[in-house]
């Protein structure tokens, strides 16, 4: 499949990176399925991160019982740092999550504040419904 065909969100990721610092962008489902990138990350790797980020997103769901009394406890946003930079991954909607990337310069909380902004302003445009079994 041709990667513009397949890539049709591809330009509300882009403008996640209009901040300085951020480096990619990919929109995935909960099972990890690639459904959108920035144009600054191929394909074949935004596959290969999409998938990684599914199993982050799982085993942040997982623990969210260690950060309050109830075991309904919901997952909202990981973020990761590396040496070089950080991963910033947030609920999309129901099963949908949005990752970006980012220098170790960048500003975090206004990254996480747009990405949070980016999420409403899309709303359903953004929401992948979860395949059988997925939450």
């Amino acid at each position: 499949m041709n990667d513009a065909v397949t890539n049709k969100l591809g330009w509300m990721l882009d403008d996640a990176l209009k901040m300085p610092e951020t480096r990619h962008a990919i929109l995935l489902s909960a099972d990890g399925l690639l459904m959108a990138h920035s144009e600054r990350i191929g394909m074949d790797d935004a596959e290969r991160h999409a998938a990684g980020m599914s199993g982050l997103q799982s085993l942040a769901r997982s623990t969210a019982e260690f950060c309050g009394d109830d075991a309904q406890t919901t997952w909202r946003q990981t973020v990761t740092e590396f040496d070089d930079g950080y991963v910033f991954l947030v609920a999309a909607g129901p099963g949908a999550y949005l990752a970006v990337s980012a220098t170790e310069n960048v500003d975090m909380e206004a990254v996480s504040f747009r990405l949070q902004e980016l999420v409403q302003r899309l709303g359903k445009e953004l929401t992948i419904p979860p395949r059988g079994g997925m939450r």
